[in-house]
């Protein structure tokens, strides 16, 4: 299934159908504050300009946050020249998929919506790891 090159929007217009989660259902949005996402419209889109792969949506921790700086991507830090608030713990985000499972196997992973997870995460990380760190399965 090719995926949503971000021109739609994630809705689906034009004749495509609406992104996909992991779940294998409609894709739902991450975070409008802050707002999230690599086309920044709330959803964990992708498409070929996302080198990144921004699919993974995370609850911030804060051990996450100190790993992420620690590996040269600080997302606790403002950035207002890019209308970037820095996050907090319990924020949600649009993470790349290829650090999400590289905080996964130093052990620091962050909870993640799967519902909000675009199925293109899986081209990097294993669906059963994804769910292990689920906020939204019963």
């Amino acid at each position: 299934m090719p995926l949503d090159d971000g021109s739609s929007g994630g809705g689906g217009g034009g004749g495509r159908s609406p992104s996909r989660n992991v779940l294998g259902e409609r894709l739902e949005p991450c975070s409008l504050t802050p707002v999230t996402g690599f086309f920044r419209d709330g959803c964990c889109n992708t498409g070929p300009a996302d080198r990144g792969s921004h699919t993974v949506c995370v609850v911030a921790t804060a051990g996450f946050l100190e790993f992420s700086r620690s590996r040269g991507n600080d997302l606790s830090t403002p950035v207002p020249d890019y209308g970037f608030p820095g996050l907090k713990p319990g924020d949600r985000w649009c993470l790349c998929a290829p650090r999400w499972q590289e905080a996964l196997d130093a052990g620091l992973a962050p909870r993640v919506v799967l519902r909000a997870t675009h199925e293109g995460a899986l081209h990097h990380c294993e669906l059963a790891d994804l769910k292990r760190y689920a906020v939204d399965l019963s």
